[in-house]
């Protein structure tokens, strides 16, 4: 069958380039290996040259693909399956890049670009190292180039083709008799792009991540380049790249806290889901590799370490990618894969296949050289820089370890076939261990640098850490007694602990400033280190005083509950709005005032209105709501912020009802005594009592305030009774009101005044509208000090970036 408006020749074309570059880095890589291996120079370059050239056919090849991509994904070409599933014409085109890295193998596709782009930095800089470095470049880019194949060897799929044409993908779906099925409806306007991906921090955030996860493998390759060759002054030429992945791949961990912060609806930065952990446990392992590198380049220690850390670093890459790719991690993250259950097996394999590949290999040569690899048997002086150096690395892979093993659990369950049970809180089950992670971990990074390498004279030591020790104390004090930290909810066991790791975050920051001005006398292009450890403290710091002072200021005191208790949702903790009504929230008085929709975006805006009681500052937010798809049912809810300096108000639907009538009645005025009855159109309203200040309402109203509450009872016409509680509060002869509704009989009432006191006559307001079903349930909180944590992010890179160019500086000058 001849099927019309179909484009054939781009996926043929890329398909072929996808094949190209599995072949060329095949090539490429046996080339490189060669010339690592020969002695001979004219051999050594003739296979540099084929190898080069290779790997130029290879990079060639690899962005002419991605380009092709974006060219049919772009152009709505949704005979291909890649742009159909993960595109729609009615998405935003800032967005198309996101759709992509939606896919399994557009992710793949970037890592590799990332990895072709570190090779030829390596080609330009490190001609020593060009060879056995890009050896592991091209074979990683082999392993990554069979992920895109698609193709199908005795029966077992080998990657995923992006390339490959909707109906080859499903060639059974009955639209395929139809030649010309492109112009049906739904093939047509496309699958669209997850809704969750449809924010502009998903356009920058994988890169970034990806640029991380790519340049682990730098560190690996020097580290194989030294076990391999025997040479192990691959030291000195890998700690820029090092310190460079380790700056990449954090900023990239922390942009996706703050795509989760910002596009999701749990209420924070961090929740130690799987996927998160995954990315964390490689940079905490390249950190310890770092600082053990620092070691071995000033004192001999710790080489061994090194090349350990540096091997499970990019180990744990790719584990993290087969957790997230597998489809294992599917039931317990909102940022894994899933893959067709078909696949799956084969799937599985090849990536415990990639894993394999690189780890066994690595492993042999360094249990094979392992003897042979230099180390001093002398043990570190204990008032040595290395040793408390040491320490803190070993630290951090001890924290790598718990968190991937727990992280791990699903993998477990499957393998061994047990049903071991997540935490009933999965965040405490890894704060309960972290907080003392963070503790020593702030105590060494304030204290290490104050110790020199090989040995310090404790007084020396002493009389410089004395002072930054004391102000910190001071600091640290203030904070947790004006701070009034005082998260209890978990026992004072750890509410302690979380006021000693504020004040080793503190010490950190301080003890690190002190050394920049004590010791290095100012001179602040010598002190990346330090500037970086002021980050990291600032980090901590600011997580730290930012979830245990998170408050909810949603607090339900309406009474009206839009959903039952949920596991990640308690009513308690959502109030309701009614369209146009001020209700009163704690802090806030807050009035969902209108709602828009905004059809570029695909999204519904709510306008919450917000009005500090004490300072009547006033301020909107806007957050939003957008229909799930790629068959998720409901919406997705996406949060507002109003950022101050000192914390932030964060807030997101958590239910919402719409009535698109428009509300054009009023509230009718009723005079009333205790006994009367005030009829409605679907029934009649009877005044019990009046309770003054009553006990059960006094989460209502403030302690200063008096309170008067209707005690009525709403009686509908099918039988149905409903009780009913308008209300008063005065103060300073300011009246506020505390309207009650009946949401099934579109009622809502309101006490207006005390008509005559001695006579009992009041005012109440009645009135009836079906507008009042447009309501929205809200969570919201507030976020003490967030800002430290940012600000700290971004002096960390700040720091990981002056390190760098002082140590290429440094190489320069040694070079000359």
């Amino acid at each position: 069958m001849h099927y019309n408006g179909e484009h054939l020749l781009p996926g043929q074309l890329g398909h072929f380039l996808v094949i190209l570059s599995l072949a060329s880095s095949l090539v490429a890589t046996i080339g490189f290996f060669k010339a690592n291996k020969t002695n001979n120079s004219f051999e050594k370059n003739t296979w540099l040259k084929y190898a080069r050239i290779s790997f130029l056919i290879e990079t060639i090849s690899i962005f002419s693909v991605f380009g092709i991509l974006y060219f049919l994904v772009a152009n709505h070409y949704h005979e291909y399956f890649f742009a159909w599933n993960h595109s729609s014409r009615s998405l935003q085109p800032k967005y198309l890049l996101a759709c992509i890295w939606e896919d399994q193998s557009g992710s793949f596709l970037l890592w590799s670009m990332w990895h072709c782009v570190l090779g030829w930095i390596i080609i330009w800089k490190q001609k020593k190292w060009e060879a056995p470095v890009l050896t592991v470049v091209n074979f990683a880019q082999f392993c990554l180039a069979t992920m895109l194949l698609g193709i199908y060897v005795f029966g077992v799929r080998i990657g995923n083709e992006p390339f490959i044409l909707w109906r080859q993908h499903m060639p059974d779906l009955p639209l395929f008799t139809n030649p010309d099925y492109l112009q049906l409806p739904r093939v047509f306007e496309g699958n669209d792009l997850n809704t969750l991906l449809q924010n502009y921090w998903m356009v920058i955030h994988p890169p970034i991540l990806f640029l991380g996860f790519a340049s682990t493998v730098i560190p690996f390759a020097f580290a194989y380049a030294g076990l391999a060759n025997k040479d192990h002054s691959w030291v000195k030429t890998s700690i820029p790249w090092t310190g460079f992945s380790a700056a990449v791949l954090g900023t990239g961990i922390m942009m996706g806290a703050a795509w989760a912060y910002e596009s999701l609806s749990f209420g924070g930065y961090w929740a130690w889901d799987p996927v998160e952990n995954a990315s964390l446990v490689p940079w905490l392992t390249l950190i310890a590799g770092l600082h053990t590198n620092l070691i071995y380049k000033s004192s001999g220690y710790s080489l061994k370490s090194t090349y350990f850390f540096y091997i499970i670093s990019f180990v744990l890459v790719l584990y993290s990618t087969f957790l997230t790719r597998s489809g294992v991690l599917g039931d317990t993250s909102v940022h894994a894969f899933t893959i067709d259950d078909k696949h799956v097996v084969a799937f599985y394999t090849q990536l415990i296949s990639f894993i394999l590949l690189f780890f066994i290999p690595a492993m042999w040569l360094f249990f094979k050289n392992y003897k042979t690899i230099p180390t001093i048997k002398k043990e570190e002086n204990s008032y040595s820089r290395e040793f408390w150096m040491f320490i803190g690395s070993m630290v951090f892979f001890l924290s790598a370890i718990v968190i991937i093993f727990k992280t791990s659990t699903p993998v477990f369950n499957k393998v061994f076939g047990t049903n071991i049970a997540p935490p009933e809180d999965p965040e405490f089950a890894y704060n309960q261990i972290q907080i003392f992670v963070a503790i020593v971990i702030g105590v060494l990074t304030a204290t290490t640098q104050y110790l020199r390498y090989k040995q310090t004279p404790k007084n020396v030591f002493v009389k410089k850490i004395i002072y930054p020790t004391v102000i910190a104390l001071a600091i640290s004090i203030a904070i947790s007694v004006f701070g009034d930290i005082n998260f209890t909810k978990k026992g004072i066991g750890f509410l302690g602990a979380i006021h000693i790791a504020i004040f080793a975050a503190v010490y950190a920051v301080v003890a690190n400033a002190g050394y920049i001005w004590l010791v290095l006398k100012g001179k602040i292009k010598a002190a990346g280190a330090s500037v970086a450890h002021i980050g990291f403290g600032l980090v901590l710091v600011g997580i730290l005083i930012s979830s245990s002072k998170k408050a909810v200021l949603s607090w339900n005191t309406t009474g009206i509950a839009m959903f039952k208790q949920e596991k990640n949702e308690n009513p308690a903790e959502n109030i309701t709005l009614f369209k146009g009504i001020a209700t009163d929230m704690g802090k806030y008085m807050v009035t969902y005032t209108k709602d828009t929709f905004n059809e570029k975006e695909r999204k519904r805006f709510y306008e919450i209105h917000f009005e500090n009681k004490q300072t009547k500052d006033t301020f909107n937010l806007y957050p939003d709501i957008i229909k799930n798809n790629k068959g998720m049912e409901g919406f997705s809810a996406n949060p507002s912020s109003k950022h101050y300096w000192n914390k932030d108000i964060f807030v997101y639907i958590s239910s919402f009802q719409q009535n698109k009538q428009d509300d054009t009645t009023h509230f009718e005025n009723h005079e009333i005594k205790v006994g009367d009855t005030v009829f409605y159109s679907k029934g009649f309203i009877i005044l019990n009592k009046v309770d003054i200040n009553p006990a059960t309402k006094k989460e209502k109203y403030a302690p200063d305030e008096a309170a008067l509450f209707l005690n009525m009872e709403v009686v509908a016409k099918d039988g149905r009774r409903y009780a009913v509680a308008p209300g008063i509060a005065i103060k300073n002869n300011q009246v506020r009101e505390m309207p009650d509704s009946v949401i099934s009989q579109s009622l809502v009432l309101k006490f207006n005044k005390v008509i005559n006191g001695d006579a009992g006559k009041l005012e109440v307001g009645v009135k009836e509208s079906s507008a009042i079903t447009d309501l929205v349930t809200l969570k919201v909180y507030e976020f003490p000090m967030i800002n430290v944590l940012w600000i700290g992010i971004v002096i960390m890179v700040i720091g990981f970036v002056m390190s760098i160019r002082q140590r290429n500086r440094k190489s320069a000058l040694t070079a000359s």
